[in-house]
């Protein structure tokens, strides 16, 4: 993968397959410590101890429709190739955590890329699963919550044009005037 919201993309969309009802993104840069922290987790049905101990390795997967897995072994590769650290965290029945942490100016990190496409194409390709995002940028951040969106809208379904287009504006001005338009 050529960017680093695409291994986000994969791993949420293995989140909504392990029928999350709830799937949570953070994105955390922080320019001092020299450090971007990617962190997912959900609800879902979570991983036995002898899945997470295979989950890393590239030809092993659970779906039937291929024999390989390959988005968590390269989520793992790009932060180690940093300098950074990996770590899956599940619980059979209580869902997954995913965490990666990247050295933020080492020539090997990939880009972050389009976070805010990836972000919006989730919350209105999947309407049926909530999606907490918050980034944050040094000390500032922002916060998108479907579930307080579904409570305002009452009942307007988020992939209705008018709500995704809303979702878009929201993530794209929110990123901006948290980071300045700052390249990750």
């Amino acid at each position: 993968m050529t960017e680093l919201s695409l291994n986000i993309l994969d791993v949420a969309e293995n989140s909504i397959r392990a029928e999350a009802s709830l799937v949570e993104i953070t994105v955390e840069v922080s320019v001092a410590a020299d450090r971007l922290v990617i962190i997912i987790a959900d609800d879902g049905c979570g991983m036995t101890k002898e899945q997470i101990d295979h989950v890393e390795d590239p030809f092993f997967t659970t779906r039937t429709t291929r024999k390989v897995g390959l988005g968590v072994p390269f989520f793992k590769y790009a932060a180690e190739s940093t300098g950074g650290c990996f770590s899956i965290r599940s619980e059979k029945g209580k869902g997954t955590v995913v965490r990666a942490e990247f050295g933020l100016t080492h020539i090997d990190r990939m880009p972050l890329g389009d976070i805010t496409g990836t972000i919006y194409t989730l919350v209105t390709f999947h309407p049926e699963v909530d999606f907490r995002y918050i980034y944050r940028y040094n000390d500032a951040g922002f916060e998108l919550d479907t579930r307080q969106m579904r409570d305002i809208l009452g009942g307007i379904p988020l992939d209705t044009p008018e709500v995704s287009e809303y979702i878009r504006e929201y993530l794209t001005e929110n990123k901006q005037e948290v980071d300045g338009g700052a390249i990750i």
